[in-house]
């Protein structure tokens, strides 16, 4: 009895696998029944009840009463400005809110600085609102250096401006030690490491001192590394005051980011039409207008305020942070 192999073709479940037949006696070939085609799902315009625009809210694998009823607010007062139907969800991480985002899954959301840098590099996303602190959406890095060393620094802190280009400034620090802060932080980290590496800079071995100051102190100290880098201006932290009243003398600032580096921002899907951008944007501008908005806000998402952002304004950062060669998902806490 010999055995072949038939290719069936299962319409009901659209794939295709072999199946083992065993033949005896030719028998008539019966005529094959077809499956009836499953009938597609119609879904509605985005926005409307029967495809609802998703919000999520801050990632947490334990969400609060407090954030679910917060998150029920935003939504309601978004819903009541622009007539869209809105459903909130609350991912269990950053990283399986972005895969959400990818796969069409989640469509206003809130981003981390690498988050956003992430999504803004698939086409996934585009920006509505940034976070603001103490009156600024950008923030500034340094590199630092002790003056006994042998660097010139090229930064003008009475006209508070670089002297010279990145390139020219950095090389001096070709086969140098440096001190970081932590692997995550875009300051003390990763942005310096994306302008070093954009400058052609290799640098001979680093240490991770667990936070901004500590680096300076290092710094200060001479003893554990050539230089180091800060946000703008870690010197002046007064956990430095007490011990070091010469500090900003003794270490000085070789060079200076602009303000680049975001906080999180607000951010909407790119496969929502572009029309809706502008009234989901004034409808979150509206809601941090009022006190229960702004409550809300603060619970869910920390921003205490926000001001109207365009993708450009980032470009800096996402370009020195791909620069840096890290993979910025791993630097998603």
């Amino acid at each position: 009895m010999k055995k072949v192999f038939l290719i069936l073709s299962l319409l009901s479940f659209g794939c295709s696998f072999p199946i083992q037949i065993t033949i005896g006696e030719p028998t008539p070939t019966p005529e094959p029944t077809l499956a009836p085609t499953p009938t597609p799902q119609i879904r509605g315009e985005l926005g409307t009840e029967s495809n609802p625009l998703i919000l999520t809210l801050a990632p947490s694998s334990r969400p609060t009463d407090s954030v679910i009823s917060a998150g029920d607010v935003i939504s309601a007062y978004i819903q009541s400005r622009t007539g869209y139907r809105i459903v909130t969800v609350i991912p269990v991480s950053e990283n399986a809110l972005l895969d959400s985002i990818s796969k069409g899954n989640a469509h206003i959301a809130s981003l981390s600085p690498y988050g956003y840098a992430i999504a803004y590099q698939r086409s996934d996303v585009t920006a509505l609102l940034a976070r603001v602190r103490d009156g600024q959406i950008f923030y500034g890095a340094q590199i630092i250096a002790n003056r006994t060393k042998n660097f010139t620094p090229y930064f003008d802190e009475i006209k508070n401006e670089n002297t010279t280009d990145v390139a020219s400034a950095l090389k001096q620090f070709q086969e140098k030690k440096a001190c970081w802060s932590d692997p995550v932080s875009p300051s003390g980290y990763v942005i310096p490491l994306g302008l070093l590496k954009q400058a052609g800079v290799q640098i001979r071995s680093d240490a991770f001192l667990a936070n901004q100051p500590s680096v300076v102190r290092a710094v200060y100290a001479d003893d554990i590394c050539d230089f180091g880098a800060t946000f703008i201006d870690a010197r002046t932290s007064p956990t430095l005051e007490a011990d070091y009243p010469d500090v900003m003398d003794k270490v000085k600032v070789i060079w200076r980011t602009p303000n680049i580096i975001p906080y999180e921002n607000i951010v909407m899907s790119t496969d929502l039409p572009f029309e809706m951008r502008r009234v989901i944007q004034r409808a979150f501008i509206d809601l941090m207008l009022t006190p229960e908005g702004k409550s809300a806000m603060q619970t869910v998402y920390g921003f205490d305020e926000t001001q109207v952002i365009e993708d450009s304004a980032y470009t800096e950062f996402v370009t020195l942070a791909t620069a840096s060669g890290l993979d910025l998902l791993s630097l998603i806490e």
